[in-house]
């Protein structure tokens, strides 16, 4: 039976929908935000994928630890271990107290309890494997490094092997400049490594070298049409994927903020300029950067005077055509849940080279 995945901080499922789509079955799901959790069940309606086996949970990790909902976790993570399944556990716990443009607070903020609690709960059921992702803050931040190192050293100590790598999803072919520590680990005793040493580089579509090599164009006057430059990779600009995703007729293209205000913005920011925090223009002909769009940080349409659409936002995730978010769901709830999921083709390449790895070493 393909492997069983529990997922946390589920969000509105871009991670859970990469590992789905290269064979993993998710079974379980939670989120603490009831918007996110409706448009993660809405999302699998929309695209006709089963119902979790063990449900979606609506509550905070840390209730998930405790009490009844912990015994009934255990329980289904047993359950599916007696069939003889693998079990694995992924999430990405929220990442503004490690982000360097962020809160900064580290473990010890509100945010940044939360990755501690992911650890000890993994600790505690002993799933076969599991994924921990975060901003790359986490690993290169020296503060935030040491507890990223003592939370390695736990899982250790609990018979997990580790592997961990900091990814760019530009690598896997999202047209998106976001970096992502991404640590993962499987319990079995025995070996050192799980994965051979070119095993994330051969998921990869891309190289960080060959794409800042190219000539990508840096800033452009406004302009309705515009030429696609010879020296870059089609495949990565936001052209190429609001194109793919056929943005203006998708279900979320009307779902854009309406500016009240900075209007002046909006029509003389140049196309390419990102270089501030807010009123970014994206050039049609190059990746996006992060995409992040809360703390006032606004993103452009290349040469329309607004700020990108929903469908835009999904497509720059990487995401299929054919996801789609609830109609009556609100645009501070889309945006933040897109701002916060895994582009679904890094998802994808990660579950892909997991996968293969858990044949080898559970064969």
């Amino acid at each position: 039976m393909n492997p069983h995945i529990f997922s946390f901080f589920a969000g509105a499922g871009f991670l859970d929908l990469g590992f789905e789509d290269e064979g993993f079955e998710t079974v379980f799901a939670n989120e603490i935000y009831p918007p996110f959790a409706r448009a993660y069940e809405y999302s699998r309606e929309i695209r006709d994928l089963p119902q979790l086996r063990y449900g979606l949970v609506v509550d905070s990790i840390e209730a998930m630890a405790q009490g009844k909902n912990f015994r009934e976790l255990k329980k289904n993570v047993a359950n599916s271990q007696a069939m003889g399944v693998l079990v694995g556990f992924v999430g990405g716990p929220p990442c503004p107290d490690f982000s360097i443009a962020g809160k900064n607070r580290g473990s010890d903020g509100e945010n940044g309890r939360l990755s501690k609690t992911y650890v000890d709960l993994i600790i505690a059921t002993k799933p076969d494997f599991f994924l921990f992702e975060n901003v790359k803050g986490l690993y290169r931040t020296k503060k935030h490094r040491e507890f990223f190192d003592s939370i390695k050293k736990l899982l250790e100590k609990a018979g997990f092997v580790l592997e961990e790598k900091l990814i760019n999803s530009l690598e896997y072919g999202a047209p998106q400049d976001r970096e992502r520590i991404i640590l993962l680990g499987i319990r079995k005793s025995g070996i050192k490594n799980f994965l051979k040493e070119d095993d994330w580089s051969r998921e990869t579509t891309f190289s960080m070298r060959e794409i800042q090599n190219l000539k990508w164009p840096d800033q452009n006057p406004i302009k309705r049409t515009r030429l696609k430059p010879k020296d870059i990779e089609e495949c990565l600009t936001v052209q190429y994927w609001f194109d793919k995703n056929k943005v203006e007729s998708h279900p979320n293209q009307k779902h854009a903020f309406t500016p009240r205000a900075g209007l002046a913005r909006f029509q003389t920011v140049l196309e390419g300029d990102v270089s501030r925090k807010s009123y970014k223009r994206l050039h049609r002909w190059r990746y996006s950067p992060t995409a992040a769009y809360g703390n006032n940080e606004v993103h452009i349409h290349p040469f329309f005077p607004r700020r990108i659409s929903a469908a835009e936002a999904l497509s720059i995730q990487s995401l299929p055509a054919s996801y789609e978010f609830p109609q009556d769901m609100t645009l501070s709830a889309m945006f933040k849940a897109i701002g916060n999921g895994v582009p679904y083709l890094a998802a994808r390449g990660i579950a892909r080279m997991y996968m293969k790895a858990l044949r080898r070493e559970f064969k």
